[in-house]
């Protein structure tokens, strides 16, 4: 249960409940992650702008590579709801039950390339407190490796975004 009281489809703005009433139709609920944002209508509606842009619309990585990004650092984050959330996701964007559970045993378990490994390192570093000791290194490695920056800079956006969301869950108790 969550710490703070938390907004209910019934209470929630009507341009937040236009916006959520297709999750709501689809699933059947609204995960409580929505009724924190619902709180406040600018946080709802720009949470809302990077999940349309940085998660669910087509982009330079692929939704695998989003998702292992968004599962390694909730995991990472010890975020359990966002991990529970993005187990589904993943499955719906198309991974199979065994490589959600290759992800979520590290990013040395998953069944990929060495390019995706090391995106996938760097994203985990990128999301990590010690954040502050990359280099012109770790950057150049990766474009070795065949990533462009606007890849790397992608990878590095979905990493910061989780950082932020499983901050608000964490904080606030949801999931649990």
């Amino acid at each position: 249960m969550a710490y703070i009281k938390l907004c209910k489809y019934e209470e929630m703005d009507p341009e937040i409940q236009e916006r959520a009433k297709p999750i709501l139709e689809k699933t059947g609920r609204l995960g409580e992650i929505f009724e924190l944002l619902a709180l406040d209508k600018d946080l709802y509606f720009a949470t809302d702008a990077m999940v349309q842009n940085f998660l669910l619309k087509e982009t330079r990585l692929p939704y695998a590579t989003k998702e292992r990004i968004a599962l390694l650092v909730s995991l990472a984050n010890n975020c359990t709801m966002c991990v529970d959330v993005h187990k589904n996701i993943a499955k719906m964007l198309g991974m199979s039950d065994e490589q959600v559970e290759e992800t979520l045993r590290g990013v040395d378990a998953i069944q990929t390339d060495e390019k995706e490994k090391a995106l996938l390192d760097f994203a985990l570093k990128a999301a990590g407190k010690e954040n502050y000791k990359m280099t012109q290194e770790d950057i150049d490695a990766l474009k070795e490796l065949g990533w462009s920056e606007a890849e790397i800079l992608e990878a590095a956006r979905i990493a910061g975004y989780f950082n932020y969301i499983n901050t608000l869950s964490n904080v606030f108790g949801l999931g649990k």
